[in-house]
């Protein structure tokens, strides 16, 4: 059975190095969703950079509703409220581009503290070795079009066995312990990944995409692949993903049903499932 030690408001303060990330910060031994928490907090004023983490969630979820395993004790559940975004970008870019850069600070964090090194599926999921093993949720609010409020939820799977994910989820889901193979501190995790996530926000707002676009496209796994695309209201595609676009867009060309035909126009994905293939 692996030990992981409780979360605790004081060993989570005790290596925090932020500016402003999680100086207001909420845990809780069970959540319905802390994004819900930390939504209803920002719609009562909550500041920037408040943080709301639980040990569990009863109702934990992922992108289109879809349930989040949230056993107790062994993984992070974790919102943070982020307000403003700066003067160098779009409404747009900003709300395109923070769960890319959420993404990215998970992958920094993970590789500081428990020296495993994640790769990124576009947009937001997390993978070791093809299997999932975090993702990140935004959310939005708006007092105003120009004072965008962003709840950026993130689930990691820390300490989780193998063997303890429901047997449909063992082959696709899996945790930073197995690639570790010993218990990881998530108090020191959870504050490394704030002040990375607070390094990825303050470059997006300060310099804008360049860097972080850099930074990503390194780290994302799709990137050269062959991918199905599945939308919501058009039909699918199967193509290649070849970049990413300034405003975060997956640039996928699709097969040619004819092998000696000229390529096909690129196609920007901005809303969709994006399926890794096997084979290139």
């Amino acid at each position: 059975m692996v030990s992981s030690t409780p979360l605790n408001l004081d060993s989570i303060r005790s290596t925090l190095t932020t500016t402003s990330l999680g100086h207001a910060l909420y845990l809780h031994q069970d959540l319905p969703s802390t994004n819900k928490e930390a939504l209803s907090l920002a719609q009562n004023g909550a500041r920037d950079g408040t943080v709301v983490i639980a040990e569990s969630q009863s109702g934990g979820y992922g992108r289109h509703g879809r349930t989040w395993f949230s056993p107790p004790g062994l993984n992070i559940y974790c919102s943070v409220i982020v307000r403003g975004m700066g003067e160098h970008l779009s409404l747009s870019q900003w709300l395109s581009w923070v769960p890319l850069a959420s993404a990215l600070a998970v992958t920094e964090a993970a590789q500081q503290v428990a020296a495993v090194s994640l790769s990124l599926k576009w947009p937001n999921d997390l993978l070791l070795h093809e299997r999932k093993v975090g993702g990140i949720l935004c959310e939005s609010s708006f007092a105003t079009t120009n004072d965008p409020v962003v709840v950026i939820g993130i689930g990691l799977n820390v300490n989780l066995p193998q063997m303890s994910f429901p047997e449909e989820l063992r082959p696709i889901a899996t945790s930073l312990l197995e690639a570790s193979r010993q218990s990881i501190d998530r108090n020191r995790l959870i504050a490394q990944l704030l002040l990375e996530l607070e390094h990825c926000l303050g470059e997006l707002r300060t310099h804008g995409v360049v860097r972080l676009r850099q930074a990503y496209t390194a780290r994302c796994a799709t990137l050269g692949r062959r991918v199905r695309v599945l939308f919501t209201n058009e039909q699918p595609i199967v193509g290649i993903a070849e970049a990413l676009s300034a405003d975060g867009a997956l640039q996928v060309r699709p097969l040619s049903p004819h092998p000696r035909s000229q390529p096909m126009p690129l196609v920007e994905v901005r809303a969709a499932d994006v399926i890794h293939l096997t084979g290139y």
